[in-house]
Parts: C-alpha cells; structure tokens; sequence
C-alpha cells in the first residue's frame, strides 16, 4: 500500500504528475487539494491539520527548510508522529527539489513509521568535476596493468580523431 503523503505548493504539479506515474511507493496530494486552506496555515497548525484530518497521512513534504529551526513546528511534529520530507539543498529551485524529492522518495517511503515522527533531509551535493584520467587509473589498477599500457592499448590515433564513426567509408 502506498504512502500518503502532503506536498507543499513549491512542487511544480507538472513535473509532480509526470514523475509519480513512474513511481508506486507514495500518492502525493498538493495541500491546497486536500482543503483549499492549509496553504494559509502556520506550519505547526498544517501539521496538527494533517493528523487530524480523517486520511491516513504519512507527513509532509516541503522545501521549507526553516521548520526544522522553529519550536512550535517541532512539537507539533513530535507529537503528531508525522514524516517531515525537506528538500533542504534545493536553493530555492522547485525542478531541483522535485528531482532530490523523486530520487529519495521510495526509499523514505520503505523506512517511514506512522508511529514514529521522523524528518528526511534531501540534499544534492555539487561535487568538482573529476579528472578522467583518474578514473583510467582505477581501470589499470583494477585489472593490474600499468596505466601507461592501458593508455598505449586505448588511445585513439590521430587518424581515428580526424575521422566521425558516421561518415560513409
């Protein structure tokens, strides 16, 4: 059976609709549908709405970092033994955290507890880019052989460069 979880209006409803056809571990239901009022609401009182609500809500998903910095919505998520899904790292960018949101999702869903409250923090590293020339290394490496060997047995010669695999012989 899957989760039932709140998402907060900073989800685009286009991507949101897409990328839950492709998923079966969460129904994700815009707070605004589940009463056209919860946006207004403080967020300890939309959590205290959810727990109460007669649906059977696994928590809430924002991108609302702050409320991990507030009281009232702390307590309010402590008692309601809610699941609070933050995309933290997003910056503000709503494709962003729909992406962190889908890439996490099923495996939040798998270790989600109704009688538990919880909080998942998302987050997407921006890594430096790394150097391929590491990554021949670690192939050498792996299959014993001295990088400069790979490298002699691999690389394309100067006529290979000059030439497209497309174009007709």
């Amino acid at each position: 059976m899957p989760r039932l979880f709140a998402l907060d209006h900073n989800f685009p409803d286009p991507i949101v609709a897409v990328l839950s056809d492709f998923q079966a571990d969460a129904d994700l239901v815009r707070i605004d549908q589940v009463d056209p009022r919860m946006p207004d609401l403080e967020d300890w009182e939309l959590l205290l709405a959810l727990h109460l609500d007669p649906a059977p809500w696994d928590g809430l998903i924002t991108t609302d970092s702050s409320m991990l910095n507030q009281g009232p919505e702390l307590a309010a998520l402590i008692q309601t033994n809610l699941t609070l899904v933050v995309a933290v790292e997003s910056g503000h960018n709503p494709v962003k955290a729909s992406g962190l949101l889908f890439a996490y999702l099923g495996g939040i869903c798998k270790r989600t507890r109704p009688d538990t409250p919880q909080v998942w923090t998302l987050n997407a590293a921006s890594n430096p880019h790394r150097e391929p020339w590491d990554f021949l290394k670690r192939y050498a490496e792996h299959n014993s052989r001295a990088v400069d060997d790979v490298w002699a047995e691999f690389k394309l010669t100067p006529e290979q460069l000059a030439r497209s695999p497309l174009t007709p012989e």
